[in-house]
């Protein structure tokens, strides 16, 4: 992982070619090439919206003004229910609300907790880097607790903005983080809009100094979080920015603790190698950091890094989601 030089020696032409040299290396996301051009391995397969079969959740897309979002309704929805904005995960490079697995998850998670769901598309990096995501995000948000600018239906007739949830997996997690930050900003939300909860599964943090477990990593994890993050972000002073290391100094901490969230859920992963360390970290600072909500904390146990998506079905993924949903509807 981290640069490569994806050349064969006894082949001058491809050392020469910048279409097929790599200079940034993101496994398993994508290649960065000489040209500039970006090659995500995994592609990007969508699928549409509509009623799913399994759950009966119907969802569309939204496009308005600068927000965009996949908006799901659980099926009998009567009455005022809560709202999860949600923020998919993808090291901000990959993924989207219509990704097969995020729409499934979304599917399910709408259907068990009986809100809406609004899953915030973002502008992806390198071609568009931080803050980009986290202003789409910000937007995304912005639409939702505006009920679509008053004009979107579902939000009109069932959104109770008193009781309003930020989630996300991984980056998308990061993201929650930075939108509750960032709503606590005096004005930053409408009169009356509540957010109850932020919730974070498998969160993407880190910073220069290891903590934890994080001491027993071999030496090029470290410089593989930094060009990773530098990747991602349009200026940065490295992993001690407090976007991706939250309570990194005196302003930091103070922020993060003055999220106007009543409560935070933080969901790792035994066998998450590179994020679970700093999960646990963050679960311990925001409890230490003068934050006044509740702070609760669910491990899967046996199971890696955002496996959820695939293993939704599973004991484990099963015991995920229904946590989620506790938390929701506590």
């Amino acid at each position: 992982m981290g640069d490569a030089t994806a050349t064969n020696p006894s082949s001058p032409t491809a050392a020469m070619d910048p279409d097929s040299e790599v200079v940034f290396d993101f496994l398993p996301y994508l290649c960065q090439y000489k040209s500039g051009r970006i090659h995500r391995p995994g592609g990007a397969p969508t699928v549409p919206t509509g009623t799913d079969p399994a759950t009966g959740v119907v969802s569309k897309d939204i496009r308005a003004g600068p927000a965009s979002a996949r908006v799901y309704l659980p099926p009998g929805a009567t009455g005022k229910i809560p709202v999860i904005i949600y923020f998919h995960g993808g090291g901000f490079v990959v993924g989207s609300p219509a990704r097969p697995g995020t729409h499934n998850y979304l599917n399910d998670l709408v259907a068990r907790s009986g809100a809406i769901g609004v899953s915030g598309y973002y502008r992806l990096a390198p071609e568009h880097k931080l803050p980009a995501a986290y202003d789409d995000a910000w937007a995304a948000l912005r639409w939702a607790v505006t009920l679509g600018d008053g004009e979107d239906p579902w939000l009109l007739e069932h959104a109770d903005l008193s009781r309003v949830f930020l989630a996300g997996c991984s980056a998308g997690a990061n993201i929650a983080h930075n939108t509750a930050v960032r709503a606590s900003a005096p004005g930053a939300l409408p009169d009356g809009v509540t957010i109850r909860g932020l919730a974070l599964v498998h969160p993407y943090f880190t910073g220069s100094e290891a903590v934890g477990g994080e001491m027993a990593f071999g030496p090029e994890i470290r410089p593989f979080m930094d060009r990773t993050w530098r990747f991602v972000v349009s200026e940065t002073v490295g992993l001690d920015d407090p976007r991706v290391n939250p309570f990194v100094d005196d302003a930091a901490r103070k922020a993060s603790a003055g999220i106007p969230c009543e409560r935070v859920l933080v969901c790792v992963a035994e066998n998450d190698f590179l994020l679970k360390e700093r999960a646990l970290w963050h679960h311990r600072e925001i409890k230490a950091s003068g934050y006044a909500g509740e702070v609760e904390l669910f491990e899967s146990k046996g199971v890696g890094h955002a496996f959820h998506f695939d293993m939704l079905d599973s004991e484990q993924g099963v015991e995920l989601q229904e946590r989620t949903v506790a938390f929701i509807k506590k």
